[in-house]
């Protein structure tokens, strides 16, 4: 193990490994607690609008990503608060637009991009200084704002009219919440790839709520299970020269499957 963090790339890949595991783990917990498991495919596949929109018009793909994003988040807040239509209808309905819009960007760019399959599948190994950086600059504003409204957000996640009535900001919450999922999973689409990417969203919680009944603990195995996965997933695909991002969704997802057979048979860790 020691010898694989003298390589540069390996540093790198470890701090996106821990950077992006610690966020996924935290936001995850309220994907979970919101039944907003979907809201991750939604969101991954309007980044791949933004990518193949920047590889269209020749710019940084991220930044484009981050800001088609962020705009299909807030339509699809804000077709939640003010349309006639459920969120999973609008979630389903740009899930479809986006894909098709950014399917028909590649199409007319009349070249073929081998960057754009680092984006759909992910490579952790791969992952630049540039890249780096911007993980650590979203993940440390993530992480910072979520901690300032923990509270406002854990109240709007249990119970979202109750909170409106003891004066808390609801939608506004509800709109940074999409906008924070939406930055985090631009960030992350470079380590497990868009198709991927919605996984690190639902399996950590849904794996910390098999081993705790509290959302201290479920929060905690939540990052524990999301920071067991990537920097477990980076030294297997390493060692076996496997896909980097399935390699970490599929472990996150044996980890779940514990997880379920702990519930079942083995003690309640936290109560």
């Amino acid at each position: 193990m020691i010898e694989l963090l003298s390589y540069q790339f390996m540093q790198r890949a470890l701090a996106a490994g821990i950077i992006i595991s610690l966020v996924c783990g935290i936001l995850s917990f309220f994907v979970v607690l919101r039944r907003l498991s979907f809201i991750g495919v939604g969101l991954s596949h309007a980044a791949f609008g933004g990518v193949a929109l920047g590889f269209f018009l020749g710019v940084e793909p991220t930044w484009t990503a981050i800001g088609f994003c962020v705009a299909i988040a807030l339509l699809i807040g804000m077709i939640k608060h003010k349309g006639k239509i459920q969120e999973d209808t609008a979630i389903g309905i740009f899930f479809a637009a986006n894909m098709a819009f950014g399917i028909m960007l590649i199409g007319l760019s009349h070249r073929y991009n081998v960057d754009l399959f680092g984006y759909l599948f992910g490579n952790i190994l791969a992952i630049t200084a540039y890249d780096l950086k911007m993980i650590t600059v979203v993940g440390s504003l993530v992480l910072v704002i979520t901690a300032l409204f923990f509270k406002e957000l854990l109240f709007c996640s249990f119970d979202e009219e109750m909170a409106g009535i003891c004066s808390i900001p609801a939608v506004p919450l509800n709109y940074l919440f999409m906008v924070l999922l939406s930055l985090v999973i631009v960030v992350s689409i470079k380590v497990v790839g868009i198709v991927l990417v919605s996984a690190l969203l639902v399996i950590p919680a849904a794996a910390g709520r098999q081993f705790s009944s509290n959302y201290r603990g479920m929060l905690l195995a939540s990052v524990l299970v999301g920071l067991l996965s990537a920097l477990g997933g980076l030294f297997l695909s390493y060692r076996f020269d496997l896909p980097s991002g399935s390699t970490i969704v599929l472990l996150a997802t044996f980890i779940f499957g514990l997880s379920f057979l702990w519930r079942l048979w083995g003690p309640t860790l936290y109560t």
